[in-house]
């Protein structure tokens, strides 16, 4: 099992590359929304609303033994989707390794080039807020001097 970010990132890639066509990636997108652990209601706040995505989408971070956990939903499958693959890669890394890394991965399979302009601002939208949640923790982690 993949735990740093490039490794989860490479088996992401490995395993939408052996996807020959985009139907069926997009079935993978879905299934993996579906397989996303339920929201608690509680956290579908409007702080933790993502702005700049169409679909409504929720993203909540809390700082467990130095690693970001993220908990997220979505009212559109595609997008809860597209959040949960995200939270694969980034879910349980530490902030400083979230803020150091790239996300070749989402060109790498293509999803940029196959998801409407308003999904792929979404995209860049969750992706920005879970920087901008690694980018606070990170401070706070740097604050304390741990």
């Amino acid at each position: 099992m993949a735990n740093s970010i490039a490794e989860k990132q490479a088996d992401i890639t490995a395993s939408f590359q052996a996807i020959d066509d985009w139907e069926s990636r997009y079935r993978k997108i879905i299934q993996l929304g579906k397989a996303l652990p339920d929201m608690p209601e509680e956290r579908k706040t409007e702080d933790n609303k993502v702005k700049g995505c169409q679909s409504q989408v929720w993203l909540h971070a809390a700082l467990e033994n130095g690693r970001l956990v993220f908990q997220a939903d979505s009212d559109a499958a595609i997008v809860r989707g597209l959040i949960a693959l995200l939270l694969e890669v980034y879910s349980g890394q530490t902030p400083a390794e979230i803020l150091a890394a790239d996300q070749t991965f989402i060109d790498d399979i293509g999803l940029i080039e196959h998801l409407s302009q308003t999904r792929s601002n979404g995209l860049s939208a969750m992706i920005k807020q879970i920087k901008y949640y690694a980018l606070a923790y990170d401070a706070v982690i740097k604050r304390s001097g741990a």
